[in-house]
């Protein structure tokens, strides 16, 4: 895993902040508690191992969870934490070793993932900056580093920190980037009869499909099962929008900002669906 010589690059998005299950301990089946819903089948306390969970941390229902009822779990991301907190933080060490590996790694991987997610979200921005043209990316090189930094921590260390905090000292930087990319991209006229394309919108079931959305800043809307059938995303702000069951088929999603894979699994897509370089394609898009 990360050693204090990796470098941006290779502490890229490819790599460890993606999820490597193989060599994890099962962390997100255990760690996390998730609650009977349209995702889940029933209850599970954080700390509790999945009933699917196998004595080798592997899932017995992984090709067939959607069709159990765990869409859920097709849908989460931990951003490359799983492997971080079992390889790196605790040095190999198993939850299943004893009480105290088990709370503290229960207690530092929510942590370790959040980190991770906003090391993604860093590193797209200094990609931002630095094809945008013109600006010193050294802030956001130096944000990502030192968000590198403590997720490095040690498990005490990372139980104490204040996430939140992190998240609200990156935000400027995270918009800053946005309004780099985006100050070229022509955008097109809203309509008054659609629903207003703004940080923050209520975009529920909202009618998109065939859109230019193109240089817009949609960012903390919620667009849950919104119709974005054909819509194109070109430099479109995505940061924190809820697309959970939204259509995208025939969308595209290749030059968007700031969309994350977990975005990608809860959405509904298709063949025709395109998606940014890296990315995988939903199995249940097929």
């Amino acid at each position: 895993m990360t050693g204090a010589g990796r470098t941006r690059v290779e502490l890229g998005r490819r790599e460890d902040l993606g999820a490597d299950c193989a060599n994890c301990f099962g962390l997100c089946c255990v760690a996390l508690a998730f609650t009977k819903s349209a995702d889940f089948p029933f209850d599970k306390d954080a700390g509790e191992p999945c009933t699917n969970l196998d004595n080798v941390d592997g899932c017995r229902i992984h090709p067939h969870l959607r069709d159990r009822g765990f869409k859920g779990c097709t849908v989460f991301d931990c951003f490359g934490a799983g492997q971080k907190v079992s390889r790196q933080t605790f040095a190999g060490r198993s939850w299943r070793d004893d009480d105290t590996t088990r709370t503290a790694m229960f207690a530092t991987f929510p942590v370790v993932r959040r980190l991770h997610e906003l090391l993604w979200y860093l590193d797209e921005a200094i990609d931002l900056v630095m094809t945008g043209g013109g600006v010193d990316p050294a802030p956001w090189v130096a944000a990502f580093e030192h968000v590198r930094v403590l997720s490095d921590g040690t498990p005490s260390a990372l139980t104490e920190l204040d996430v939140d905090a992190e998240y609200d000292a990156a935000r400027a930087l995270l918009v800053r980037a946005s309004d780099i990319a985006r100050r070229d991209v022509p955008t097109a006229r809203q309509s008054r009869s659609q629903p207003a394309l703004e940080p923050g919108a209520d975009l529920l079931g909202a009618r998109l499909g065939g859109r230019d959305l193109s240089g817009l800043t949609l960012r903390g809307s919620i667009a849950i099962a919104a119709d974005l059938r054909g819509a194109r995303l070109h430099r479109c702000d995505l940061l924190g929008v809820d697309l959970r069951d939204a259509d995208l088929s025939g969308a595209d999603l290749s030059g968007a900002i700031y969309l994350t894979q977990m975005q990608v699994n809860s959405a509904r897509g298709d063949a025709a669906t395109v998606v940014p370089e890296g990315f995988e394609r939903p199995s249940h898009w097929a």
